[in-house]
């Protein structure tokens, strides 16, 4: 059985994900797959993503993986990144799309008006680069990583939650937004843990190590 199954949807920098999980879980075995079957029997999957929301949505649906992956974000160790978080929510103003429905919420884009830094300079869109990512409670997959630690970005959208308890962290670009999100087995972050040095490769580790639950202390 395949200990990690990274979804292979055609969109995602795969390679630089399932290197990284080998890396630190040598003793477990990942699959990059697109077989919904090899995903539905997976200990742990991990959803990546680069790209467009309605790209995503056409080939989850194109390759028969858009359940398997709605039923293992909602029943298995499940971590998504990128566009792969921002998919699990209801509905993307990217080509307004409506994505996977997995958590209540919008993706929104960077408004123009409100890309402006404290000096009246204006921002760029795309969010690239590195910036500091503030937990908003303990969970297993923060363990040994410093709160405010930095994390490499690439988006132009971003994540509204519909429920405030999902935020699990959140990062200013000018304003806060939420860069990761956990309810139940279920973690996903808007930056790239496999582009982020130590502290991305220590959030990896602690997702190959987890076992899906979350202490009741980690709640506020």
């Amino acid at each position: 059985m395949t200990d990690i199954a990274v979804v292979d949807y055609g969109m995602g920098n795969l390679r630089s994900v399932s290197k990284a999980l080998e890396h630190v879980a040598p003793e477990l075995t990942v699959t990059v797959t697109g077989d919904a079957r090899v995903i539905a029997r997976a200990g742990r999957v991990v959803f990546p993503g680069v790209g467009a929301m309605p790209d995503c949505m056409r080939e989850l649906a194109a390759r028969g993986l858009r359940e398997t992956v709605i039923e293992a974000a909602r029943h298995r160790p499940f971590l998504g990144i990128c566009l792969g978080m921002q998919a699990l929510f209801e509905h993307s103003e990217e080509g307004d799309a409506d994505g996977l429905g997995v958590l209540p919420g919008r993706v929104r884009r960077f408004p123009a008006a409100a890309m402006v830094d404290e000096r009246g300079n204006r921002m760029k869109v795309p969010h690239m680069g590195w910036n500091q990512v503030a937990p908003a409670r303990s969970h297993p997959l923060w363990h040994g990583i410093a709160p405010g630690e930095r994390f490499y970005f690439v988006h132009s959208y971003y994540v509204e939650p519909a429920e405030p308890a999902l935020v699990a962290a959140s990062t200013s670009y000018p304003f806060p937004f939420a860069s990761a999100v956990a309810t139940g087995s279920l973690f996903a972050v808007q930056f790239h843990p496999e582009k982020s040095q130590a502290a991305g490769l220590a959030l990896l580790r602690n997702f190959a190590r987890w076992d899906g639950r979350v202490p009741e202390t980690a709640y506020p």
